[in-house]
């Protein structure tokens, strides 16, 4: 995706949500009584992800032949409720992450794939404004395995501390908004997130992960969180 269009899409949720927070709205005793209190659930995490790969500014000339790839994300996630305004949210998922690279490209002018299957475990604040959410927070991972597919090869990712090797090792940071609605008497996320990679995965070369998640999950009420200020 492009890098323009997805800050787009993070900014406007942000937006968007600050302008909520001044509104009035319609409240019901339901309703009422949900935002007198924490909010604490739990949902599994199953989703596709778009991602791609930042090349550092020595190599801006390669932004034209990059292309995302998707892959599965799998997991769960806890959200727990510490006042009605902010809760703080864990999750830990196996994600696929990856890139392509057009031919003739300038780094290496032949077409390639590559691919990172990777343990995430993000740690992130949210603010809630009504039914609005805004989220951020810090994110690590670890690089499970990995494969790089050149024109009609493919072959495993090496992991050592060489030419060509990549890092186990990953941290990012993680923003986004969401928005939560009901159908009958159960609560629906949608979720808009963007993860920018910090650490440069590669020996040899710059390269940053970036990725994009869309969720839709159902809320599954928790039992009271004892972190949870009243």
């Amino acid at each position: 995706m492009n890098k323009n269009a997805t800050k787009g899409i993070v900014l406007g949720l942000i937006f968007l949500s600050g302008k909520l927070f001044s509104q009035t709205t319609e409240v019901t005793p339901e309703k009422a009584q949900e935002a007198k209190s924490p909010q604490t659930s739990f949902h599994f995490i199953l989703n596709i992800v778009g991602s791609n790969f930042n090349y550092g500014k020595s190599n801006r000339a390669i932004a034209d032949y990059k292309k995302s790839v998707s892959g599965a994300q799998v997991g769960a996630s806890f959200q727990a409720g510490i006042t009605p305004r902010l809760s703080v949210v864990s999750e830990v998922y196996f994600v696929m992450k990856g890139g392509k690279l057009k031919s003739n490209n300038p780094l290496t002018t032949e077409e390639q794939t590559l691919r990172l299957y990777t343990i995430e475990s993000p740690v992130l604040a949210r603010i809630h404004f009504g039914k609005f959410h805004v989220n951020a927070g810090p994110s690590i991972a670890y690089n499970v395995a990995g494969k790089i597919k050149r024109d009609d090869s493919a072959e495993k990712l090496s992991f050592s501390n060489s030419n060509g090797g990549f890092k186990r090792l990953d941290a990012g940071v993680q923003v986004g908004g969401g928005y939560t609605f009901r159908i009958k008497q159960k609560q629906y996320v949608v979720d808009v997130r963007y993860s920018y990679g910090l650490t440069n995965i590669s020996h040899d070369k710059e390269m940053y992960n970036r990725y994009l998640t869309l969720s839709l999950y159902g809320l599954k009420p928790w039992k009271r969180n004892p972190l949870a200020i009243n």
